[in-house]
């Protein structure tokens, strides 16, 4: 018999995903074989799994967390925006098309067979389910069909535990808010509350959680601390943080920046780079000045030729591509990572208008080559052989690739070699550029190690993401053993008992 409880949120990023991320890792620690589940995600931070499909970022590290592989059955709908009102559906781990907000409301009953068919092959499997919502249960212009938060909750009849994040501002009035936007049903789901993001002396706060208690009558289940420097894959939003470059001056430091794209997707790609100690790494965002870099990198899209021609619109404050053009020719390096790869190229067709009604849009031209979309997406996980010029001996490195687009590389010499015999990639003629379409490109620290190393850096220091993970995952789990009534939790479990 499987046991479910469900994570929903007062509002998107109120710390959902980190939340199951953390029981999953406690529970694992307590011998209970747990699966993360997310029925509806929408994100454009995506990761391909064992049996080749494409779920939620978060997912994945999730699946990390709970020690088991991701399946595409873990998020069994990813919808990946491609505008303001119309994204590419993800179900069950490949595409189905592309879909307007109304389009997708008549899909939804679709949706909802595919959600509880692979909620059923979870449960076949795994004693623990833990689901995680979507946005906020609260929103009443969703609730008909709903199969992300409370619709879901009671087809499959489990308890619910709410998250705030006090760090927004106004936590009693989103918690409270949100149970009166609810049915009297859905207000006898939720068993309590956990307060995320508090900075300070939780005494200060308890007058506080004394009168959520008697107002509400369901129980604050923890107050979890604002844990600083807490490094996990991202659903989607790039994280904000403070940049300190005074941290590296007087010690060896690449400086790298990045475009943050309208449309930018797997952004998750430079985390190795934002969190070494020997990178000064910059995220540039709309209009504001392109400081001088050793390093660019232009990362994923979801909607490469709206964001490349955001990359060619000059403004007083912004002209990237006059920027990439003269920072080359000084000597500076460039990396393109699967949409940017795309971008870097003289031409992207688009005959079946997967993107947009342009046919064809001519690139940057910084590379020598065209790339064309194609319905068929790939997907494929990676490992193989990065060959960078002056690289002595291939480099391991392992990826994974989401692309429509299939670029013909001219006359370049593949970069990577993959275990299956493909390959991947191309380093421009002057060896200051480098595209591939590999995702996680700096996961592995001996290709890190090169990249770094071909970009200027003369003694990269070893660096490894997983082990990063790792860390981050076991102390987020230590967070939730001393911040959360781990007990009364784990008796809306009683069922393992």
């Amino acid at each position: 018999m499987t046991t479910t409880l469900m994570i929903q949120g007062c509002t998107s990023d109120a710390g959902k995903s980190t939340l199951v991320a953390g029981l999953c890792r406690v529970l694992v620690r307590r011998g209970v074989k747990v699966a993360p589940f997310k029925p509806q995600n929408m994100a454009l931070n995506s990761a391909v799994t064992a049996d080749g499909g494409e779920i939620g970022r978060a997912q994945a590290l999730q699946a990390q967390a709970a020690n088991i592989a991701p399946t595409v059955h873990m998020n069994p709908v990813l919808l990946k925006p491609n505008s303001d009102t119309g994204a590419q559906v993800i179900l069950q781990g490949q595409s189905i098309g592309n879909l307007n907000a109304l389009d997708y409301q008549a899909y939804k009953p679709k949706a909802a067979q595919a959600v509880f068919d692979s909620f059923q092959m979870l449960s076949n499997d795994y004693p623990l389910i833990l689901v995680e919502g979507a946005g906020s249960p609260a929103e009443i212009n969703l609730r008909e069909g709903d199969i992300a938060n409370m619709g879901f909750a009671e087809a499959v009849d489990c308890p619910v535990i709410l998250i705030a994040d006090i760090d927004k501002g106004g936590v009693f009035a989103h918690i409270v808010g949100t149970l009166a936007c609810l049915s009297a049903s859905e207000r006898n789901r939720i068993k309590g509350f956990v307060i995320n993001r508090f900075r300070g002396d939780v005494a200060l706060l308890q007058d506080g959680l004394d009168w959520l208690e008697r107002e509400t009558g369901k129980p604050v289940l923890g107050v979890l601390p604002y844990l600083h420097g807490l490094h996990l894959d991202a659903e989607d939003a790039v994280g904000s943080f403070e940049y300190n470059h005074e941290a590296h001056e007087g010690h060896e430091a690449l400086k790298v920046i990045a475009p943050l794209f309208p449309h930018i997707s797997n952004h998750t790609d430079l985390d190795p780079l934002i969190q070494h100690p020997q990178v000064d790494f910059q995220w540039v965002k709309h209009n504001e000045p392109i400081p001088p870099a050793d390093l660019v990198i232009l990362p994923g899209s979801k909607s490469v030729m709206a964001d490349l021609d955001w990359l060619k619109n000059h403004t007083s404050h912004q002209a990237w591509w006059p920027y990439l053009h003269k920072h080359c020719r000084y000597g500076g390096k460039l990396i393109g990572i699967c949409g940017g790869l795309q971008m870097l190229g003289t031409l992207i067709n688009d005959p079946n208008r997967i993107e947009s009604d342009q046919t064809q849009i001519p690139g940057l031209g910084l590379m020598d080559y065209t790339t064309t979309f194609y319905p068929q997406k790939q997907l494929i996980n990676r490992q193989g052989l990065l060959q960078l010029p002056g690289l002595v001996t291939p480099a391991k490195i392992r990826g994974y690739e989401i692309h429509q687009g299939q670029t013909h590389f001219s006359h370049y010499a593949p970069a990577i070699h993959w275990q299956n015999g493909d390959t991947d990639g191309a380093v421009s003629d002057d060896n200051q550029i480098f595209a591939t379409y590999c995702h996680g490109l700096f996961d592995q620290p001996q290709a890190l190690q090169a990249l770094l190393n071909w970009a200027g850096l003369v003694k990269p220091q070893n660096f490894d993401l997983n082990q990063q993970r790792e860390q981050q995952l076991e102390r987020l789990a230590d967070c939730l053993e001393s911040h959360v009534k781990m007990e009364q939790l784990l008796r809306l479990l009683q069922p393992l008992k």
